[in-house]
């Protein structure tokens, strides 16, 4: 027999929890374990019953899974130990998840999936503006986490495989600027490296793949997430915001990612590809 975990959702105290249950379900029906290499996951959230049920989650399903209550503790262990990725809540005491986000954004490209509430949809926005890669709105089935992990994690890898299989491009230089695909940050005219989120590496390196092409949120999504935009969806326009801000572009008269009245967005500039130095 094996065990699976069932979720059933709960409003308390104006926060929604995700409580998972364990059933026994029969070997041939448990979940079957990834094949995909062991990846340590950080779970940093204030609430221990939920900490505790992920971390057993995850591990059932082939992860090194660590647990944080708090920022002191998550810096703790991203000292000690290797981490693949962080889920991070965003509604904690002290420190909260975007101040979080925001401090590691400052020293890493770590893949980061925050956890917000539904009840707030501001808070997701400002997770993304943060840098964060994916969010997850609670309550939520611990079967969509693990996915959510699972793909952050491929597009990962697949960006450093990419990196890695092209030793020739390591560099595409573009209006004084030029992102580095082996560091994977961005440097300025002057060569101040500046830290990206991977959502935000994915996505500058598909406009400066396509130049003056105009890609739809459609296609950016699909290019950067693999799926499609919900109507709804403001990921893509949020992280080119952030984009602009980090190259130095006027909000109001962008010159090199513009923006293309019911298209979508273009790089207007023209890229050039070389190596490190």
């Amino acid at each position: 027999m094996r065990t699976e975990f069932v979720s059933k959702c709960f409003f308390i105290d104006v926060r929604y929890k995700t409580i998972q249950n364990s059933c026994s379900l029969p070997a041939e029906l448990a979940i079957i374990e990834s094949m995909e290499p062991i990846s340590n996951i950080l779970i940093v959230d204030d609430d221990h019953e939920i900490r505790s049920l992920l971390a057993d989650y995850l591990g059932a399903n082939g992860y090194h899974a660590f647990a944080a209550q708090d920022g002191i503790e998550m810096e703790k262990t991203l000292e000690r130990e290797h981490v693949d990725l962080v889920v991070l809540d965003l509604n904690m005491p002290g420190e909260d998840g975007l101040t979080l986000c925001r401090k590691l954004r400052t020293r890493s490209s770590m893949p980061v999936i925050m956890l917000t509430a539904r009840s707030e949809p501001i808070d997701r926005i400002l997770g993304l503006e943060m840098g964060a890669d994916d969010y997850l709105p609670k309550p939520f089935e611990p079967r969509e986490l693990l996915a959510r992990i699972r793909s952050v994690l491929r597009r990962s890898q697949a960006t450093i495989d990419a990196v890695a299989d092209s030793p020739i491009q390591q560099q595409m230089r573009f209006a004084g600027w030029t992102l580095d695909l082996t560091a994977r940050h961005l440097v300025d005219p002057e060569g101040l490296a500046i830290m990206l989120s991977g959502a935000e590496f994915r996505l500058l390196k598909v406009f400066l793949e396509h130049p003056n092409r105009v890609l739809n949120r459609d296609q950016l999504l699909n290019f950067t997430h693999g799926r499609d935009a919900d109507p709804f969806d403001r990921s893509i326009d949020i992280q080119i915001s952030r984009l602009r801000q980090k190259l130095n572009e006027d909000a109001r008269s962008p010159q090199i990612i513009k923006t293309v009245r019911n298209g979508g967005y273009v790089l207007a500039v023209p890229v050039m590809a070389g190596t490190t130095p």
